[in-house]
């Protein structure tokens, strides 16, 4: 497995030292190869499980108040998330430790403050296909946080290194197989990955019982467009559908999704011959 751990960038949560030049120099190597890097020990544990803590409680709140849509996710365990206010505070550090510098640096169009959300992998969550997040043309730059010691029980994430450097049909990408080079990527609570949208990769199974949150700062089109990303919502958690609408179609497709996964990966083959989409 190719992956930079930075480890000499911080040992301890009070330690905000700034990433160094030769830091810089070799996770600019590591990104432009593998598409992806990893920095060690960057955020607060402490504050880190406080937000857990919210998170978690907020969803059991919506979810037994009625509040909470239908479907959009929680058929196949994966939601979106808006951490809230109380997230910053992971922004603030990477700032701090020249993090978002080196994001700028390495995709000059990231030009603004991030987009603002969180991955909340729950319980008995299914297989996501593999895709990427974007077009390929439209790339952009994410940085997730791990929330809490997230390991192959939990979900921890796979991602296919160097997949960023190839416009892939999805026929295309069926065929060549190089999710073959596929690998789990787990992080310690305050780890940060850095990757491009265009790296292949799939949320897998939380076989835990508990849910599992990851936050997730993204440059979609250079960045946020509101003034304060984390005042979005009133500065307060929300949660929100992630691949499947909370519709009654959205519930159908889901629900075949999970229960019969190769329809999906034919149906994007067979679309993948007839058009320009990759992912």
């Amino acid at each position: 497995m190719t992956q930079t751990d930075s480890q000499n960038v911080s040992q301890d949560d009070s330690d905000k030292q700034a990433l160094s030049r030769g830091d810089i120099e070799t996770l600019q190597k590591s990104f432009a190869e593998e598409g992806y890097f990893v920095l060690r020990n960057v955020v607060s544990q402490e504050k880190l499980s406080g937000l857990r803590t919210r998170i978690l409680d907020e969803f059991e709140q919506t979810k037994h108040s009625g509040s909470l849509f239908s479907g959009g996710g929680l058929l196949s365990g994966h939601l979106n998330c808006f951490p809230g206010e109380e997230s910053r505070f992971a922004y603030d550090t990477l700032q701090e430790r020249g993090i978002i510098d080196l994001i700028k640096a390495i995709m000059p169009k990231a030009e603004r403050a991030p987009n603002v959300g969180c991955n909340l992998n729950l319980p008995n969550s299914a297989i996501q296909h593999y895709h990427a997040d974007r077009g390929f043309t439209q790339e952009f730059m994410i940085a997730n946080v791990a929330v809490v010691d997230t390991v192959v029980e939990n979900g921890a994430i796979e991602l296919i290194p160097g997949t960023h450097k190839k416009f892939y049909k999805y026929w295309r990408f069926a065929l060549e197989r190089p999710y073959r080079a596929s690998i789990r990527v787990p992080m310690k609570q305050g780890d940060v990955l850095v990757r491009s949208s265009n790296v292949w990769h799939r949320g897998m199974p939380n076989y835990s019982a508990v849910a599992r949150p990851m936050i997730a700062l993204t440059w979609e089109d250079g960045g946020s467009q509101h003034d304060d990303p984390f005042r979005v919502e009133d500065g307060q958690i929300k949660f929100r559908p992630n691949w499947f609408k909370p519709t009654l179609a959205g519930r159908l497709r889901e629900r075949t999704f999970v229960k019969f996964p190769f329809t999906y990966s034919a149906c994007r083959f067979v679309s993948s011959l007839y058009g320009n989409k990759g992912y």
